[in-house]
């Protein structure tokens, strides 16, 4: 018999670990990820051509739902001027959370502003009698000829602010789109810091819906030491851009030391029985390291992440990531840096108010930008206010 016939021979009998661990691939990679992951949005097995369409109607068919009972729930309250309790603004609190919005002509029917607000007072009246975990600002930046109906409709509930015709025109003048965003995310910055003197400041756009546990999980992150010496912290990162194969440096340690950790645990496991022959060594511990990290990739880190969702001491922070700005964090008066640098750069397509405050916590000295996962708000938006609209919005 030829070697290479009896090599090949000797490897693919079954006590081989080189037959096993080809068998052990086949059957995770080609039959159990693909039968658990292909209904999963973030997963490489994710069949989008059967069920993108159907998801995607299914998410806007609920977004529509709970923005037409956000908009009886504020019709109702409107006739009850300060029953929700956020009229007037107390100056020196610590948390200040300013919601930045604009009319849509798109969508409008989703009332992404008054779900936003409902869930905001949800959370709110869940900290206890006597006690606010925030202030709430409604920063109405639109510029049209068209009200913002939507936060006029929030006027006898909470203070809205709005600029004056002559500044308006002035953050009309020689301004593109993303000029145009940048400058009313400053003045929101700088109207926040003006009117509340918050400790510390949160910046919501229209369209994050915060999560269950936010201001649990915002009150943990404040009191980390990190947080003293941070320009920003991003609350949300879009999903699809959350996976391991992406140029965070971070993440590649990350996958690296789950791939080992759980590599060596299933060793320890699989040298001790049947009908896996894998033994302690090298080889085996580096074969298994790679499966695993092959494995968590294709099903989607997204979902490993969700797990951390726990206990808010279980939310990872790890360098700011550059996309984007739906939620953000600014301890201390660190807003006010973030609105000079904000204001000394000018904003073009391909360089937008996210990208100018990565690159400034990137290069000036004693600046640092954090981020944190998993997410704590939902990006509900599915028109933008600011840019064109696809036909059918869909959810990649």
């Amino acid at each position: 018999m030829p070697r290479w016939k009896a090599l090949a021979s000797q490897h693919l009998r079954w006590s081989s670990p080189v037959a096993q661990g080809l068998v052990l691939c086949i059957i995770t990679f080609g039959i159990v990820l693909p039968l658990c992951c292909h209904r999963l949005l973030y997963s490489y097995y994710y069949i989008k051509s059967m069920y993108l369409n159907d998801m995607s109607d299914q998410f806007l068919a609920e977004s529509y739902e709970r923005g037409q009972e956000a908009l009886e729930f504020w019709a109702a309250s409107r006739s009850t001027t300060g029953s929700a309790g956020f009229s007037n603004i107390a100056k020196g609190s610590e948390l200040l959370i300013t919601v930045v919005t604009a009319r849509r002509t798109e969508g409008k029917e989703f009332h992404y502003l008054l779900q936003v607000m409902q869930r905001l007072v949800s959370l709110l009246r869940g900290c206890g009698e006597g006690r606010r975990c925030a202030e709430v600002l409604v920063c109405d930046v639109e510029s049209g000829p068209l009200d913002n109906e939507d936060a006029a409709l929030l006027e006898s509930q909470f203070l809205v602010v709005r600029r004056s015709l002559e500044e308006q025109g002035k953050n009309q003048a020689h301004a593109n789109t993303f000029e145009r965003e940048k400058r009313d995310y400053v003045y929101c910055l700088r109207k926040g810091w003006e009117l509340a003197r918050p400790k510390n400041l949160i910046v919501l756009e229209d369209d994050a819906l915060p999560r269950a546990d936010f201001f649990a999980v915002i009150r943990d992150l404040l009191s980390r030491r990190f947080a003293l010496h941070t320009l920003y912290v991003k609350l949300y990162h879009p999903e699809r851009l959350q996976r391991y194969w992406n140029p965070e440096p971070y993440r590649i340690l990350e996958w690296v030391g789950l791939g080992l950790v759980v590599a060596t645990a299933l060793l320890l496991i699989l040298s001790h029985g049947a009908p896996f022959s894998f033994s302690l060594s090298t080889t085996h511990l580096l074969f298994l390291t790679l499966y695993i990290m092959v494995a968590v990739e294709l099903a989607g880190r997204h979902y490993l992440l969700e797990a951390r969702r726990f206990s808010p001491q279980l939310y990872a922070v790890s360098p700011a990531t550059e996309c984007c700005t739906p939620a953000m964090l600014f301890p201390g008066n660190s807003s006010l840096r973030a609105a000079e640098y904000l204001d000394g750069s000018f904003c073009v397509k391909g360089n937008a108010k996210d990208m100018v405050l990565y690159q400034m916590a990137r290069t000036i000295t004693g600046e640092r930008a954090h981020s944190i996962e998993p997410n704590l708000v939902s990006h509900i938006g599915a028109f933008s206010s600011v840019r064109a609209n696809p036909s059918r919005p869909r959810l990649l």
